[in-house]
């Protein structure tokens, strides 16, 4: 990985939990990040994202709402494959198109579908921070346990980053030097 990364918070903050997102972002802009990192509140404005997407990201952390069945609060790390998405296949791209305009539909996985509807690359990687939600009825306030877990999903994007450094750095030393240039140690 050796271009740049998005970190795209995603979620209504008029539902409840589904806030989580937003929180995050809020969170993050207080973090000082490496330059190669760009952080962004999308909202529930998925067309905005896809399109920031496809502006060539090699890598992109999406933080959102994630309800999977765990107790509320729990911070889960999920890696989005580039093939076999769940809503592949005939019809997926109608369905995902008039998902994106919901405001409360708005998913990662609707997201990536736009790119591949727009023919943009999707970036090599793509990770969802997701969090289980308490409730996401309508209402500004996050609940008690996804509230802390905001703080948790901060340390988790910031350990992905440095990982995301790290490889940096590694394939930085690994290329080959340009030609003429000259090692100076």
């Amino acid at each position: 990985m050796t271009g740049r990364m998005l970190i795209a918070c995603v979620g209504n903050i008029f539902l409840g939990d589904d806030g989580f997102g937003p929180e995050v972002a809020k969170r993050l802009a207080a973090v000082s990040l490496p330059g190669w990192v760009r952080v962004a509140d999308y909202g529930i404005s998925g067309m905005h994202l896809a399109y920031d997407l496809a502006d060539g990201y090699d890598a992109a952390i999406l933080i959102d709402a994630a309800p999977r069945g765990d107790k509320p609060g729990t911070v889960t790390v999920l890696d989005v494959a580039a093939e076999g998405r769940p809503g592949d296949g005939p019809g997926a791209e109608a369905l995902g198109a008039s998902r994106l305009f919901d405001a409360h539909g708005m998913q990662p996985d609707v997201v990536l579908g736009v790119l591949d509807m727009l023919g943009a690359a999707r970036p090599a990687r793509i990770l969802v921070v997701g969090c289980e939600p308490a409730s996401v009825d309508y209402g500004m306030e996050l609940s008690e346990p996804v509230a802390q877990a905001a703080g948790e999903a901060v340390q988790v994007v910031l350990g992905l980053v440095a990982e995301a450094g790290r490889d940096r750095d590694r394939e930085t030393q690994a290329a080959p030097a340009a030609p003429g240039s000259r090692d100076h140690r």
